[in-house]
């Protein structure tokens, strides 16, 4: 009896990990994490988990990376993350070129000045309720999250 042998697969990540807690933000019962990992090649990988009750329904949760700080009116999106299924209250997104036209390395993450904000819905009055928010990388450490600062943001994307 013979043992094939192969390549073992090539590493996907670097093994440059950052967290950001994702407040509740809004009557329903939902808070979370924002993963970011650095993938080889240096493009970011961004998870997002929400902990709350999930739905057998096919519903999901526009999520946005956006620029400044969550309580800035109309923050600009930076980039549209993909959704949060209501069923898996996960998503994971691989960054590209942010509206600006910048990109952001493992190190420029850490020093970017933006938020996470999970929406109910995608348009509509819904659109408003924002879930779960938080600040990430310069602003995560500058700020301590409240709720009632929730600043709408904007939707031009």
């Amino acid at each position: 009896m013979g043992f094939a042998c192969s390549d073992p697969e090539p590493d996907t990540y670097t093994g440059k990990v950052a967290e950001y807690e994702l407040y509740k933000s809004s009557d329903f019962d939902f808070n979370g994490t924002l993963t970011v990992k650095e993938l080889v090649g240096g493009k970011l990988e961004l998870s997002i988990i929400l902990d709350g009750a999930n739905s057998n329904s096919n519903v999901s949760y526009p999520a946005h990376l956006h620029f400044g700080n969550y309580q800035l009116q109309d923050a600009p999106i930076a980039f549209v993350l993909n959704s949060v299924p209501a069923n898996s209250l996960q998503s994971v997104t691989v960054l590209e070129q942010l509206s600006d036209g910048s990109r952001l390395s493992f190190e420029d993450f850490a020093l970017f000045d933006g938020h996470v904000k999970i929406h109910l819905a995608n348009d509509g009055p819904d659109y408003e309720v924002i879930l779960v928010a938080g600040d990430i990388g310069l602003a995560a450490e500058q700020s301590v999250f409240d709720p009632s600062k929730m600043a709408v943001c904007g939707k031009d994307f």
